[in-house]
């Protein structure tokens, strides 16, 4: 196990990093039902704990591997049963997600999660014995994940009333040991392929949104449903296909190669990014259920919110960690109005009802996306003609 060079050419992510990303599908699809049930039964306020507690550990642990992967990935037998160990927890983590939305047990969910802190474990530990220059950086990390696996498991003694405390504690004390391991020696990380490795994580969030669209139309087909559906379905899809247009429409890694020092502003960023489109697509499956079967434990401003706030989400938490400090001012303020106009649509959805809500929705983020990208192109021409 060698580092791998900054900036190695053609380096793209592995089909192992492309099985170990499809582990985490049947979490994250977990987890929007979940969100998505609660919030039909207007329990969204209670669900929204469980849900953040419980996405930062398939966020942090899927970060940790990826960056990880990213500076030592040597590929070899030892490697893939390490990267296979991890994937086991992904799956015993997901199985926990009902408890700890039913009961706010987090014994499977935590064990999930030590499952996967083993495999990584394992890495760091091979990497400062094979790599000497390292160590230092490999052993804090080693020893860091050690004792922090160690609160983790002794937090399930606590009372149910620290549980939101401890966790806190714990999710900042997990922040700070990559800031904290990699003074000795950063790793090696290649910044285009971790850009590359958070956009396929983004994809596979943005296809639970997809599945959702997939149901209305399974139920319009399946069930003779009215047209109302097959409306949801279109909307969905373009309101999905909006936030991808709007995430990929910067590339990363040319600032992450420039400004190293901002990956961990970027990296961390990503966890609103991430759980926005988490959010998402349990919002989405809210507006499709709503469609089919009006409940009046929501109402059509609940439902519509659903989608709205984990959107609105998306698109301030992507701006902050994307756009350069010369742009901040012009760019919040778009972004401000766009905010604004879905307020409205939301604030209207007693009058028009899901289907054509979400219609509003999508019709909002379609003309914000579009603006965005007609600027990026003007702006990249004149640098391109500058330069």
């Amino acid at each position: 196990m060698r580092p791998r060079s900054t900036d190695e050419p053609n380096r793209a992510a592995t089909p192992l990093e492309l099985l170990f990303d499809l582990t985490f599908v049947a979490a994250v699809a977990q987890l929007a039902q979940r969100l998505a049930h609660a919030t039909l039964t207007g329990e969204s306020a209670a669900a929204v704990g469980p849900f953040l507690m419980v996405f930062f550990a398939i966020w942090w642990a899927w970060m940790n591997f990826t960056w990880f992967a990213s500076a030592y990935d040597c590929d070899d037998v030892a490697y893939r049963l390490a990267a296979f160990l991890q994937m086991a927890g992904v799956l015993v983590l997901a199985a926990g997600v009902g408890s700890a939305f039913d009961r706010g047990d987090y014994v499977t969910v935590t064990t999930g999660y030590l499952v996967m802190r083993i495999g990584l474990l394992s890495l760091w530990l091979r990497a400062a014995v094979q790599h000497h220059p390292g160590r230092r950086t490999a052993l804090r990390y080693a020893g860091a994940i050690a004792a922090l696996e160690v609160c983790w498991l002794s937090r399930l003694l606590l009372g149910e009333h620290l549980t939101t405390a401890s966790f806190l504690v714990l999710v900042v004390l997990e922040l700070l040991v990559p800031v904290w391991a990699e003074q000795p020696a950063p790793t090696t990380w290649h910044p285009h392929h971790i850009a590359e490795r958070y956009s396929l994580f983004a994809i596979i969030l943005l296809g639970e949104g997809v599945l959702a669209a997939t149901t209305a139309v399974v139920a319009v087909v399946e069930d003779s449903a009215g047209p109302r559906l097959l409306v949801v379905s279109i909307a969905a899809l373009v309101v999905v296909a909006s936030l991808w247009w709007r995430y990929f429409t910067l590339s990363a890694g040319p600032d992450l190669a420039s400004r190293r020092g901002w990956s961990f502003v970027w990296g961390y960023g990503h966890y609103a990014v991430f759980a926005a489109l988490a959010a998402l697509a349990a919002g989405l499956e809210v507006v499709v259920a709503t469609a089919a079967h009006p409940t009046q434990d929501l109402g059509d401003r609940g439902t519509l919110a659903a989608v709205v706030v984990p959107a609105g989400a998306f698109l301030i938490a992507l701006q902050a960690i994307q756009v350069p400090s010369s742009r901040v001012t012009g760019a919040w303020s778009a972004t401000g109005l766009v905010l604004v106009a879905l307020v409205a649509v939301t604030a209207l959805a007693p009058a028009l009802g899901p289907a054509l809500g979400l219609c509003g929705v999508a019709t909002v983020l379609v003309a914000a996306v579009a603006a965005h990208d007609v600027q990026e192109r003007a702006r990249a021409r004149t640098e391109k003609e500058q330069g």
